[in-house]
């Protein structure tokens, strides 16, 4: 899947948001295979950070000043949350910018393969824990339930994925969402018709 997830990303005209208002951030979309099974890395925020406390998300957090680019911003922030390090991320494409409703960022996803077995281990004081996700859980429709949420005082229709009583909801959703939908036309992912 990864090569073909590759192509598509890279095929696909990526929408950029620019908005001197909003603040620059970078999510890694972690993926790894195990047992040839392709599962997807968030974390669930601490309710001592800044933003987004409580939330689940894919590592990821503001560019700071030394960030050469959004993409070295996701490699730093990926390791300091959850020790992922940078040698160790294979670069896979990049999806669109999306909007935080919660705070004032403009995000960035990357998407990576990374190893398995790896120890992934949560800054205590960033990340409560790290959940893993089946895609093909993700993947199930049944997963995702419709929401709204609040977007610059506005209310819009959105949806949040569901899995073990755990919810993921706004610009991680939004994300997701987008990535799966990739996922799903891919000829390695997409159901066979009988003849």
């Amino acid at each position: 899947m990864e090569a073909e997830l590759k192509k598509a990303l890279a095929q696909r005209k990526k929408i950029y948001i620019t908005d001197n208002s909003r603040v620059p951030a970078a999510v890694l979309i972690p993926i790894y295979k195990d047992n040839g099974e392709y599962n997807i890395v968030f974390i669930k925020r601490t309710m001592t950070i800044k933003s987004h406390q409580g939330q689940i998300s894919f590592p990821g957090g503001m560019r700071d000043d030394g960030d050469k680019s959004l993409w070295d911003t996701a490699l730093r922030e990926s390791d300091e949350e959850i020790g992922l390090r940078s040698a160790d991320v294979n670069k896979i494409g990049e999806m669109d910018d999306e909007i935080t409703t919660t705070s004032n960022y403009i995000v960035t996803p990357f998407v990576a393969m990374i190893p398995w077995p790896y120890r992934l281990v949560p800054n205590q004081g960033e990340v409560e824990y790290i959940l893993t996700v089946p895609l093909k859980t993700l993947l199930d429709k049944e997963c995702r339930k419709p929401e709204k949420e609040m977007l610059d005082g506005e209310e819009i229709e959105s949806f949040a994925y569901y899995y073990q009583g755990t919810r993921i909801w706004g610009a991680t959703a939004r994300i997701l969402y987008k990535l799966l939908g990739i996922i799903a036309e891919l000829p390695v992912t997409k159901p066979r018709r009988n003849p």
